[in-house]
């Protein structure tokens, strides 16, 4: 379409640039300003939908009145030498997309990204409560302008930070909120569409989850479709440094479930300014009992778990004493048989090696419950597991975040050995692919593993199961 730039259309609009495919800065000399026109000619490419689309970007422009959100100017239809089609004239924002931005090196930090969520929750709540609700269907870091105010001064976010005015553009996919049976087009860009607008269902909260990709764009400087994912969740919490609340919040803003999403724009504000995170992970939930063996200490960046030994009382002093006089009985017993020097003897040894053995597993058994402390710190990047006896660190394992994947609890159980059932201790376990951690097997009771297991979930935002 280039070759249309220094055309007039409609005896007034003279087209001066082409910014992208159909749209352009133009002028307007009845006003003396310069002018977005977006153009659509009918093709081999043109189809009745997308003539739709355009037509409701137009009568919703005429309909709307936002400063953060382009006004309608004009519209009529054309004739150029590449064919006839309609126009539609807006005002032009002097402001640079947050794609731009990203592209030219620009980072965003917490305080940063807080202020656009807000700004573009406040533009989504006006679209969101009109009659008929007005669903955007395609916020993406191109469709967001980031810019100064008309006086070139920039103006203070609520934590101290400058950032310029916040717009929301490109209305050519808008729809409004329609009944079930109604006709739906699949619009929207790869990335930014959660999966219910694959199947041409939106409604407020699609709108929501393209926020959340965007914010995460913009903090991790990498298109969503390019970070790992899991179950169709992002993983990015490894690679920005956010606070625990606004992670947990992009994470509930992007969730790939239309269930656990954020349902207004109204709900997510609420959230972001007023995070509450000890009332949102104990709701309908456990509380830590009292007297637990479980510390978990919280920083911005680390979660770190640490369990107590079991200790003493007079049962388990009686098994130590038992098991002590037990083993000191076989060693003698397998001294006294290798001095025979006999084939009985030789037998009563190796019989005696097994039950040695089989004593000392006992005895490490019994000491790692009484005195053994194990630990377990989440970072950004990873999970770290050790477990120690008397100080000592005698298994440690390392894994990276992303490869968790089960958090699971195995409550009390029974197991039939076949001379009888023996008791089974709950556990809490965690999965990452084929391998897996045990925490507190025979040292915390259900309650506390119930707890601890919370806890995790809510930082590793993995459910529990059983």
């Amino acid at each position: 379409m280039n070759q249309l730039v220094g055309k007039t259309l409609n005896d007034r609009y003279v087209l001066q640039s082409l910014i992208e495919r159909g749209t352009f800065q133009a002028y307007d000399p009845h006003t003396n300003s310069s002018v977005i026109l977006k153009l659509l000619l009918f093709g081999t490419e043109i189809t009745w939908d997308t003539v739709r689309l355009f037509e409701r970007e137009a009568n919703v422009l005429k309909s709307i009145d936002h400063p953060a959100i382009p006004k309608y100017l004009d519209d009529f239809e054309v004739e150029t030498e590449l064919g006839k089609g309609f126009a539609l004239v807006q005002t032009q924002i002097k402001a640079r997309s947050l794609k731009d931005w990203v592209q030219s090196g620009r980072t965003f930090n917490e305080d940063d990204l807080k202020a656009i969520a807000k700004e573009l929750l406040s533009i989504l709540k006006y679209l969101h409560h009109r009659q008929p609700a007005l669903i955007h269907r395609d916020i993406k870091p191109s469709n967001v302008l980031l810019g100064d105010y008309p006086s070139g001064e920039l103006r203070s976010n609520r934590s101290g930070n400058h950032l310029g005015q916040i717009y929301l553009v490109d209305f050519g996919s808008v729809q409004t909120a329609t009944r079930p049976d109604g006709t739906r087009t699949i619009v929207g860009t790869y990335g930014y569409m959660p999966p219910e607008q694959f199947g041409g269902q939106t409604i407020a909260a699609s709108d929501l989850y393209a926020l959340g990709a965007t914010l995460i764009y913009l903090a991790t400087g990498q298109n969503p479709v390019d970070l790992p994912q899991r179950e169709m969740r992002l993983l990015f919490e490894n690679q920005v440094r956010l606070t625990p609340n606004l992670v947990r919040w992009l994470r509930r803003l992007s969730d790939p479930d239309l269930n656990r999403r954020f349902q207004s724009a109204d709900i997510a504000l609420a959230a972001l300014e007023n995070p509450e995170p000890e009332k949102i992970s104990t709701i309908g939930l456990v509380t830590q009992p009292i007297g637990s063996k479980v510390a978990v200490t919280k920083t911005d960046n680390t979660l770190e778990v640490f369990i107590a030994p079991y200790g003493l009382n007079s049962t388990v002093c009686f098994l130590i004493f038992f098991t002590v006089v037990w083993d000191t009985f076989l060693v003698f017993w397998y001294r006294t048989a290798i001095l025979t020097w006999s084939i009985g003897g030789w037998i009563a040894a190796l019989f005696g090696s097994l039950h040695l053995l089989f004593g000392i597993g006992i005895t490490y058994g019994t000491l790692f419950t009484l005195f053994g402390t194990t630990e377990v710190e989440i970072t950004r990047s990873q999970i770290r597991y050790i477990s120690r006896l008397f100080g000592i660190a005698l298994f440690y394992r390392t894994f990276l975040r992303e490869e968790i994947s089960a958090i699971k609890v195995s409550p009390r159980s029974h197991k039939d050995t076949g001379e009888g059932k023996i008791e089974v201790p709950p556990k809490l376990i965690l999965w990452f692919g084929g391998q897996k951690i045990e925490l507190g097997s025979g040292i915390l009771n259900e309650s506390d593993l119930a707890w601890l297991a919370q806890e995790l979930s809510n930082w590793l935002n993995l459910p529990v199961t059983k």
